[in-house]
């Protein structure tokens, strides 16, 4: 069912957005717990601020600018009256001394031209607003020329009053005061969440790096600790790692039984073929049991245990030369290039294994072989090239199942099991990484190794 299109567009836009909004988020855990400290502190903040800077100093600044206005409007009836001019100079030691007032009369003149307005000035609006409703004159304001002072004139009837005044007479000035007191406790806050954060995230990290050692076969030494979540986590963990090392324990037992009792067969049927007189008949036999003895070894070792050893450095670049020399014995040109740093951390057979699986793939199929190496911070990537016939794009998934085997397109494996690939990728993915299949710039196929290191 589909839904209109005025239902539909608005989802489209919400998912869209939301996406957008996932792409911009931080992914660590430590930085979206920050983020979810910091951003309500900071909208409440600037909430904060704006009602009070809107609304109470905008008040103060209101009736401040009011009352200065106020005065200036008594002058100004004072100065209209009869006799105004004459007690001009009571009228300045009044101002100077109950207003805290610089006032000056001037002859009759035209007021300058009005300056432009503040982009944003509560005083200025509030005091063109006062003198616009109690003067009733024309007039002249200048909030911008002296930060520390106004300057205001009227035109009266005794001339142009000049009135200059503190700012802080009409306009709330301590506005840094709260503006200091917001910013550090605001700092003081994000200090306590990030130091509180800290301690609280650093369990959940060490609890992710053991389970990855754990996953890459290497000790470790994990006790859990932190919150109560966190260490139920951790103690759920350490069970689990307990339980997987009794499975694995239990199945290394029961195949090394497998593996005694099927050798035991396997010698009989070699000893009563010794006995035997040799004819076409026991050489037949005897390349079966062969097979047999080179199934049973592939099947085992596909299904043994290879997390039980544990991780140790190893020289990487020293064991593409022993590959190199080994298809070279077999009549295989090799050619091998390595940069970064040698040393990689993994299972060194299991790991050895893998790369022989993937050279003895490349030596069965191809002439000539190329390893290459790149050794980045975080990764380890190998590159097995051959020149043989390769695999189609839509195969190269299929390979990796256990015994699966190609057609035509590569010969059948030669009667093997079909197990090479699956098992070099299994250890591939027990070190947390994998195995892709490309082609390769020889011709042939291109099996690519990638592990965290």
């Amino acid at each position: 069912m589909t839904l209109p299109a005025y239902l539909s567009r608005p989802h489209a836009w919400w998912v869209r957005a939301a996406r957008l909004l996932a792409a911009w988020m931080p992914k660590g855990l430590y930085a979206r717990s920050l983020l979810i400290v910091i951003l309500p502190m900071v909208l409440l903040q600037s909430a904060i601020a704006y009602f009070f800077m809107e609304r109470h100093w905008q008040t103060v600044t209101q009736r401040l600018s009011a009352a200065v206005v106020s005065d200036i409007a008594a002058i100004v009836d004072l100065l209209n009256a009869p006799n105004g001019v004459a007690s001009f100079q009571t009228l300045t030691n009044i101002a100077d001394r109950r207003f805290n007032f610089s006032v000056q009369l001037s002859p009759r003149e035209a007021l300058p031209p009005a300056l432009p307005k503040p982009f944003f000035s509560v005083l200025d609006s509030a005091l063109s607003r006062e003198l616009a409703l109690q003067i009733k004159q024309a007039y002249w304001l200048d909030t911008v020329g002296n930060s520390r002072l106004i300057e205001i004139r009227v035109q009266t009837d005794a001339g142009v009053l000049r009135v200059i005044t503190r700012r802080n007479n009409a306009y709330a000035s301590n506005s840094h005061i709260f503006l200091t007191w917001m910013v550090a406790t605001s700092l003081v806050l994000l200090g306590v969440a990030i130091a509180f954060l800290r301690n609280q995230i650093r369990p959940i990290l060490r609890l992710a790096e053991a389970a990855e050692d754990f996953g890459k076969g290497r000790d470790i030494d994990f006790r859990p600790h932190g919150a109560r979540e966190v260490r139920q986590a951790g103690y759920a963990f350490i069970e689990m790692r307990r339980r997987i090392e009794r499975a694995f324990d239990q199945r290394t037992a029961m195949l090394n039984g497998v593996s005694h009792d099927l050798r035991t067969v396997l010698t009989r049927f070699k000893l009563s073929l010794a006995v035997l007189p040799e004819g076409p008949d026991t050489e037949a036999m005897q390349k079966d049991v062969e097979e047999m003895q080179r199934m049973l070894e592939a099947y085992l070792s596909f299904a043994r245990d290879a997390s039980a050893e544990q991780s140790a450095p190893i020289d990487m670049n020293m064991l593409l030369l022993e590959l190199k020399a080994d298809a070279e014995r077999h009549g295989h040109a090799t050619r091998v290039s390595y940069s970064g740093e040698p040393i990689a951390t993994v299972r060194p057979d299991a790991f050895k294994r893998c790369l022989t699986n993937l050279v003895a793939n490349a030596q069965r199929y191809g002439k000539d072989i190329a390893l290459e190496a790149v050794r980045e911070t975080r990764f380890l990537t190998i590159h097995v090239d051959d020149d043989g016939p390769g695999i189609p794009p839509e195969q190269r998934e299929e390979v990796f199942r256990p015994f699966f085997r190609l057609d035509e397109a590569r010969n059948q494996d030669y009667a093997g099991t079909g197990l090479g690939l699956a098992i070099a990728r299994d250890i591939a993915r027990a070190h947390g990484g994998d195995i892709a299949l490309a082609a390769s710039p020889l011709g042939g196929l291109r099996a690519s190794v990638r592990v965290p290191v």
